[in-house]
């Protein structure tokens, strides 16, 4: 579990799960008693927050079980609110140039990085020195958002991001954008204060990560690429770019045209015959 992940977690059960579940022992906890809190919670939050916070339960109670603390988790198989499906905003490379240009000298870098790589908010502020392999073009990730490392690689626009980066008299291990400035919520307001600058609304910096995956699929990667660049563990995640390569869908279809064709005829005895003995 990574820093970020436990604090998540942490934080559902000082503030969610200890206000509603109360002095009630693991023991205690019945199938629904947890269907109660799902109800609660649906008429607060979004599903999306339901969900994840359910997921903590069922962690909780599936390590009791674990430890033989309880026979049984009841919250196993129990299945919190669908969430909605995730959005797909992307911009079109004329309005990213207003974007870049409309940032700060300081931030350009970093969305630059950010819409030429896909990577997370919090992946590109963690960076090392020490993580980038110039002579490769690549980016290696030690820890990401799923626990995994994983290697980026580096096209043309992402180099030059972290060419404009001074370099001058760093050590390996300091953070590539290391300004006290450059914390996370910072980077998402004046990013969102320069889209609206050039008129750009709906647009957040993560959906930077979004515009990476949809240039990528209308660009021809397939699914299974998008989601490796990405590194999204789950191939559903990267499902919602789908829709933006038709031409593959259509070429797939295509192809059950050549087994329901009828075989071509083939010439005659005869035919054949006449043009092998003609001169």
């Amino acid at each position: 579990m990574t820093p970020r992940s436990y604090q998540r977690e942490d934080g559902i059960i000082a503030t969610h799960l200890v206000a509603f579940f109360g002095e009630m022992k693991l023991s205690e906890i019945r199938r629904g008693d947890v269907q109660k809190y799902i109800t609660q919670r649906s008429g607060e939050v979004s599903a999306a927050s339901v969900v994840k916070e359910v997921n903590v339960i069922k962690h909780i109670l599936g390590l009791a079980v674990e430890w033989e603390l309880i026979p049984v988790n009841h919250a196993h198989r129990l299945k919190g609110p669908k969430p909605a499906a995730g959005r797909v905003r992307y911009l079109q490379p004329t309005e990213l140039r207003s974007v870049l240009q409309a940032c700060p000298e300081w931030l350009r870098p970093i969305a630059g990085l950010a819409v030429a790589s896909g990577m997370r908010r919090g992946e590109i502020l963690g960076l090392r020195w020490l993580d980038i392999d110039r002579s490769g073009n690549r980016v290696m990730l030690p820890q990401t958002k799923n626990g995994e490392g994983r290697i980026v690689y580096l096209n043309k626009l992402a180099q030059q991001a972290l060419g404009a980066v001074d370099s001058e008299g760093v050590k390996p291990t300091d953070r590539v954008f290391n300004e006290s400035q450059m914390v996370g919520d910072y980077v998402t307001q004046t990013f969102a204060r320069s889209c609206r600058d050039v008129g750009i609304v709906d647009f957040t910096f993560h959906d930077l990560r979004h515009t990476a995956a949809s240039w990528m699929r209308m660009g021809g990667a397939d699914i299974h690429t998008v989601a490796q660049v990405l590194g999204h563990k789950d191939l559903r995640m990267a499902a919602r770019y789908q829709h933006l390569s038709p031409a593959f869908v259509s070429d797939a279809v295509g192809l059950l045209d050549s087994a329901f064709a009828e075989p071509k005829k083939l010439p005659g005895r005869k035919a054949s015959a006449r043009r092998l003995s003609s001169p």
